[in-house]
């Protein structure tokens, strides 16, 4: 028995696996093509019969679609609909370069027949988007992941664009010792949730502008000493309350909205937020947010739709905001 016919039983695995699904089933005169053609192995009907049979023994769900149709791997690891939402996830990710998009896209498709992935690959479009240039993302990431199960400082170097002459993009760069507590993803960014060693604080930081990072045997300052977070660091509750992820302190605030917009700001805010009735016509809405320009921004895009009950400091923000808007176009009709 040669090498290659031992591994039978796992070649004809692979093969229902890439070549068959439900519209598509394999017969046994197709399994021993595919055999001779794929792997140069040569084998009997009975063969082919007798390794189906114990691939179904072992739990792989082999379905027989007829005498002569032959069988059909009917279920799989993921599911279609499973692999087009993480491929989708994938390619609407602006951090995950082009290229890495591509290559994940690649293996999400093995976990489909051939036939299956290629209805989904025809939807999807990488080329045009708005995709970082950041091959190094996933060892940036991996290292991060690391100091935090290690629970160890990190050492950064933290990059900005900055304004310059030249059309060629040009960076200021920091170094920074972080003591790193989460990854969050929000917004369509990555980010690193951490404490600067010199403050008493929580920061967080765009991924795809790390430069570098190395970890170093100093042991991470528990995040207790700079946050709300005691016994775990709850990300979900640090993302919510941290609007487009800017940093800010956290406070009750007060919306009066009107009655149609209740979906969206739901969607916005999350379900846990406190809805009351205002009158016929409105509700208030009350949440913990951290006072930022990215909840100005957040709460100004529904125009009239929102008025901010408290607090002042919220409210003055966004009559500045205002202002400031209008006097830059009262001045271009000067």
């Amino acid at each position: 028995m040669t090498a290659n016919s031992k591994l039978r039983l796992l070649y004809i695995r692979d093969i229902l696996s890439e070549y068959s699904d439900e519209e598509h089933p394999l017969n046994s005169t197709d399994i021993i093509s595919l055999l001779e053609s794929e792997y140069g192995i040569s084998c009997e009907r009975k063969t082919v019969y007798d390794c189906i049979e114990a691939l179904s023994d072992y739990g792989y769900d082999i379905i027989k679609a007829g005498t002569k149709k032959g069988f059909f791997m009917a279920s799989r690891e993921f599911e279609l609909p499973e692999i087009r939402v993480l491929i989708d996830a994938v390619q609407s990710a602006d951090f995950i370069s082009a290229k890495k998009s591509k290559a994940l896209m690649k293996k999400f498709g093995n976990y489909a027949s051939k036939y299956q992935y290629s209805k989904i690959e025809k939807q999807v479009y990488i080329e045009n988007r708005n995709k970082r240039n950041n091959e190094s993302l996933f060892y940036t990431i991996n290292e991060l992941h690391d100091a935090i199960i290690s629970k160890k400082q990190v050492d950064i170097i933290y990059r900005k664009r900055k304004i310059s002459d030249d059309i060629k993009p040009h960076y200021e760069e920091k170094k920074l010792r972080i003591n790193p507590y989460c990854l969050i993803w929000s917004d369509d960014h990555y980010y690193l949730v951490g404490n600067h060693e010199k403050y008493d604080n929580l920061i967080h930081l765009r991924i795809d502008r790390i430069k570098s990072v190395e970890q170093t045997d100093l042991r991470a300052r528990h995040f207790s000493e700079v946050s709300p977070y005691t016994v775990s660091f709850d990300a979900a509750d640090y993302s919510n309350k941290h609007l487009s992820m800017f940093s800010g302190d956290i406070k009750p605030v007060e919306l009066i909205c009107k009655n149609e917009i209740i979906e969206e700001i739901l969607d916005e805010f999350g379900e846990r937020t406190k809805i009351f009735p205002y009158d016929s016509k409105s509700f208030t809405a009350r949440l913990n947010l951290a006072v930022t320009p990215g909840l100005v921004s957040k709460i100004m895009q529904y125009g009239d739709s929102i008025t901010v009950r408290t607090p002042n400091e919220l409210k003055n923000m966004i009559i500045n905001k205002s202002k400031s808007i209008l006097e830059i176009y009262d001045s271009e009709k000067r």
